[in-house]
């Protein structure tokens, strides 16, 4: 078997698909993306390229492994989202033709069912509670959503106020029948932050994420001493040769490698068995699309320390379309009390609409994250 032929599809609302095919007529499909960045990914991909057309889809560590080390320059968000996506199809091939997920070519299931969370948008307590009570009808009862707008490395005690407010009405409204993440979002500096989580620790959060940026992770040890919040982290990290400092460092409890840009399922099964190691929970980022979310979960099935999985169903990014609406297996992401069964087709598990993908892709929008700047015009962290 040969690989032929690479396609890209850009599609709304933030998503890129890629097929890939063979001269044996087996298609995988993979989901390289960077959330505004589509098309500087995509031109990634097409440069990869050469490195796998007409190569043997099944030798995916050989190809792994010449895509990453062939081209001299490695690493970053860009080329490890590229070679995510074509990791992620290789994946897809390869179970395809042997007729099992891919769970079962990664040493089989360890686990029946995977617990999910939902993003909940909004700025306004009253209307995160009111999509937190929509998506509680649907068997969510695992939230994340954002701890604060945009906060000066050294900001007021009303900034603050108000973002302790907004958390203690939401677990007053529910009390502990929900259970919530904080995402900072990087856009808290390390000196508030440790302002943020002593005044955030009366509500037990699940875990406050990305405490700080990624770039400043020798904090993550500092702040994990000064709370009792578990820090998670890892969306803005892409190889296991940056979590492997983030480990010897000490200080987050969850990793949130994204199977998109972190190199795939190949570069992320080694993240979470590391991740294992030094007694750190696994749980995917995954903000985006159906296959980004079915290769998550091939991981998610085969590791032993994975907690929760994140899921973009009804999120308040996707305007023009939502996770299954290029799904021709939609029964298979059902959640059932906010779980989610291992997909049980062969290779990702996910059947494309392809059709639907073409279509959405010939006018896909642009996304463009907004750019914040301070009262003093200064550029914001968002």
């Amino acid at each position: 078997m040969k690989i032929t032929e690479i396609s890209t599809y850009r599609v709304p609302p933030r998503w890129m698909f890629l097929r890939m095919e063979t001269d044996e007529g087996i298609v995988g499909w993979g989901e390289p993306v960077i959330e505004g960045k589509a098309r500087t990914v995509e031109t990634a991909v097409h440069e990869l390229a050469p490195y796998v057309m007409g190569k043997d889809p099944l030798r995916i560590n050989d190809l792994w492994q010449a895509m990453y080390r062939g081209g001299f320059y490695r690493g970053g968000a860009i080329l490890m989202s590229a070679i995510a996506g074509i990791d992620q199809a290789l994946w897809d091939i390869k179970g395809k033709v042997l007729g099992v997920p891919v769970y079962e070519l990664l040493g089989g299931l360890v686990r029946d069912r995977m617990k999910t969370y939902s993003w909940v948008g909004g700025d306004r307590p009253a209307d995160i509670m009111a999509a937190m009570r929509t998506l509680m009808e649907g068997g969510i009862s695992t939230f994340k959503m954002n701890g604060t707008e945009e906060l000066a490395i050294i900001d007021s005690s009303a900034r603050i106020d108000a973002a302790v407010a907004r958390i203690a009405q939401i677990r007053e409204e529910f009390g502990s029948t929900v259970e919530f993440g904080i995402d900072f979002h990087g856009r808290v500096a390390a000196p508030m932050a440790r302002v943020l989580l002593r005044e955030l620790e009366p509500f037990r959060p699940l875990f406050v994420e990305e405490p700080v940026l990624a770039e400043q992770a020798e904090y993550y040890p500092r702040l994990a001493e000064s709370t009792s919040i578990p820090l998670a982290a890892g969306e803005r990290m892409f190889s296991r040769f940056e979590f492997k400092h983030v480990f010897e460092r000490g200080g987050i409890s969850i990793l949130q490698p994204d199977l998109s840009h972190a190199g795939g399922i190949t570069e992320c099964v080694k993240i979470a068995a590391m991740a294992e190691a030094y007694d750190v929970a696994l749980a995917p980022h995954c903000p985006l699309g159906p296959v980004a979310l079915a290769a998550c979960l091939q991981v998610d099935f085969v590791s032993h320390n994975a907690v929760l999985q994140e899921q973009s169903m009804g999120i308040h990014y996707n305007k023009g379309a939502e996770l299954l609406d290029y799904v021709r297996n939609p029964e298979d992401f059902q959640l059932r009390d906010g779980y989610i069964a291992p997909l049980p087709k062969p290779g990702l598990g996910v059947i494309v609409d392809e059709d639907k993908v073409m279509a959405a892709s010939r006018n896909a929008p642009d996304w463009r994250n907004p750019l914040w700047r301070y009262a003093d015009g200064s550029v914001a962290e968002w």
